[in-house]
């Protein structure tokens, strides 16, 4: 796992400033302590920073073909490196190391862009190949690896692993995006392609980006989409079969991602996915298996007895630290780590279990992805039980009269999502994928119309983040309620939030985290179940609990899901009481100029009188302002902030 960045000039050979080069890849050091590598070529330079697990001797990067034209930085892991060594050897390349990274020089040699369909992994990287003039850049297919790239106006083509590597060049410009703020406070993070700033991107997931050099003179390219899923449901295995093979590819995903020549362990929360992962491990290992978790002070939030339930089952070596309910001090630190803004208070927890396992590992695993491909969020069985509502009405008779009733009905956030009118009528009035997104939104429609003001509106010229959804909508190639939802999520949730909660805090500890839930080929075959076995009687990861039954408890298997919550609530009525209102009342947000005064205030007094819970708004303003704070001096002044 490490951080990779470059400068390529597209308009000729320009010389790459050495400093520059090396103040980008310097800025994150973090993601790779162990060493650092710089190529300077004319208008070429790649910087690489490397945290050592495969090859530790001979793996240093950036890493050269055999004569040396084509060149390599590569953050990730390539899992099938070594079936692929052979088959390159017999086609006449030659290896200097037993490296995953030098597989991807000889493959593109032998392959070309279609080199990346034989990768299995996590990767992102950019290569440069003399001979063609070319940049090659790829990005793994379920987007675990990052990829950030901007074009600057004097034909550099700049890239890095985090977006602070771009800022750090010292040429880009940091206009703020005005659809990337709707997107940010609909969603709690900016999706692909898009940044905070209007003038970089994303590589989205499962795509690569070719360019060469000279061809740019009127921008870049799009990416090309190298992968997708698609949600079929046309198996015809038995529920028993379909059983066996799923545990079967568990056990041969996690086998993979245990390759390592450094201490590995796992991520335990005790849910269903770590649980199932840790089980796995502990089959395949003949010493006990590392495990890591987190408890909470607050008893409503922990969940540390079910990971010390299957600690004891598997006899791992389990290690145990507590978030106190006042461990808020991290919110700058959130900022920094992130770049941009980001609201999902869970990255407070995802940032001490990182810190906690670094302490005794180098490479963990971890159970994220199983819900997104088994259906196991809440939000999946609340969205079937709303689709059979909407099913036998027609929307025009829908939008009007459960539009009206959603308006005039009052709002009840005590009570469970399913019996609150407001939301269940709200929903009604919607068809499936706007539906979706309403249950999804952090700050639902009618109060980002409220909070912002009017000059913001007119500059977002009536675009809404429901955009994001519509357009993955549209290519999910399903008509099947359920797997439409999973498709969404997969290209939104899973890689925008998850992936990048994930990635930032485990290499702000230079860790290394593997998500064997996620390896394509069990995502392919999972997405040709029939949704009956995900989502069955109300039970999410149907399939996957009963195959587990005879490995892990009852209780564990069936309890309601927690997930990796913080006592937001209580933080903004007690101990941040203060911080807060200071934050969110502040100059900093009031003179973006992006929102009205007054809502903001209504917002801090609803919530803090006990009215009204609004933690969640809350904590994305207090996000936003921490990303503001952020910035260097005049880099976003106002009426300037927002590029047009």
């Amino acid at each position: 796992m490490c951080g990779i960045t470059g400068i390529i000039d597209l308009r000729g050979q320009r010389p790459i400033e050495r400093a520059t080069l090396s103040r980008m890849n310097e800025s994150q050091h973090h993601r790779g302590p162990d060493e650092g590598g710089l190529h300077l070529s004319p208008g070429v330079g790649l910087g690489h920073r490397r945290l050592s697990i495969i090859d530790l001797a001979t793996g240093q990067q950036p890493l050269y073909n055999e004569d040396g034209r084509v060149v390599v930085v590569f953050n990730g892991e390539i899992y099938n490196y070594r079936s692929l060594i052979p088959e390159l050897e017999a086609l006449g390349h030659v290896f200097h190391t037993r490296s995953d990274t030098e597989v991807i020089v000889h493959g593109w040699e032998a392959w070309g862009e279609q080199c990346v369909e034989r990768f299995r992994g996590m990767f992102a990287f950019a290569l440069w190949d003399e001979n063609r003039q070319t940049v090659f850049m790829a990005r793994d297919r379920l987007g675990v690896k990052p990829m950030y790239y901007a074009l600057l106006p004097d034909g550099h083509l700049i890239f890095g692993s985090e977006l602070k590597t771009l800022t750090a060049h010292g040429g880009l410009s940091q206009q703020v995006d005005p659809q990337a703020v709707e997107d940010y406070f609909a969603l709690g993070y900016v999706p692909e392609p898009r940044t905070i700033f209007s003038s970089a991107l994303k590589l989205p997931p499962g795509c690569t980006l070719v360019v060469r050099r000279g061809e740019a003179a009127r921008g870049l390219p799009a990416p090309r989409e190298f992968w997708d899923v698609r949600f079929t449901g046309d198996a015809t295995l038995s529920a028993a079969d379909a059983q066996a093979e799923l545990l079967a590819r568990i056990r041969e995903s996690v086998e993979l991602r245990m390759i390592s020549e450094v201490p590995l362990g796992a991520f335990l929360s005790g849910g269903v996915d770590s649980s199932a992962v840790v089980a796995a491990m502990a089959g395949l290992s003949a010493e006990p298996v590392n495990t890591c978790s987190i408890s909470f002070a607050d008893p409503a939030f922990d969940e540390s007895r079910y990971a010390q339930q299957v600690a004891e089952r598997f006899g791992t070596r389990h290690f145990i630290d507590q978030v106190q309910s006042d461990d808020f001090d991290l919110i700058d630190t959130l900022a920094r780590t992130y770049d941009e803004p980001y609201a999902d208070s869970s990255a407070i927890p995802t940032y001490r279990v990182c810190q906690l396992a670094r302490r005794h590992v180098t490479v963990a695993l971890s159970g994220d992805g199983g819900d997104e491909s088994l259906a196991g969020y809440r939000r999946y069985r609340l969205h079937m039980m709303e689709e059979s509502l909407r099913r036998p009405l027609p929307l025009a008779l829908r939008r009007p009269v459960f539009g009206l009733l959603g308006r005039v009905y009052p709002k009840a956030d005590w009570a469970p999502r399913m019996f609150r009118g407001k939301t269940t009528f709200q929903a009604l009035a919607r068809n499936s994928v706007e539906a979706y997104f309403h249950s999804m939104a952090v700050l639902k429609d009618d109060l980002r119309s409220r909070l912002y003001s009017n000059g913001f509106k007119a500059r977002l010229g009536g675009y809404s983040a429901l955009e994001v959804f519509r357009r993955h909508a549209a290519q999910a190639g399903t008509d099947d309620p359920l797997s439409r939802v999973q498709y969404i999520d997969l290209k939104t949730y899973l890689v925008g939030d998850i992936n990048t909660k994930v990635d930032r805090a485990s290499m702000a500890h230079a860790l290394e985290v593997r998500e064997p839930l996620m390896d394509h080929p069990l995502v392919e075959w999972l997405a040709t179940l029939p949704s009956s076995l995900k989502l069955r009687g109300g039970q999410g990861k149907w399939i996957f609990k009963k195959a587990l039954e005879p490995q892990l408890p009852h209780e564990l298997l069936y309890r309601p899901k927690m997930g990796f919550a913080v006592p937001l609530v209580h933080w903004f009525r007690g101990p941040l009481r203060q911080r807060v209102r200071d934050a969110v009342m502040g100059e900093r947000l009031l003179d973006t100029g992006l929102f009205d005064p007054g809502v903001l205030r209504q917002l801090i007094d609803q919530h803090q009188s006990g009215l009204r819970d609004h933690s969640a708004p809350l904590w994305s303003l207090l996000m936003f302002d921490a990303f503001l704070r952020q910035q260097q001096p005049g880099a976003l002044p106002r009426d300037a902030r927002l590029s047009a």
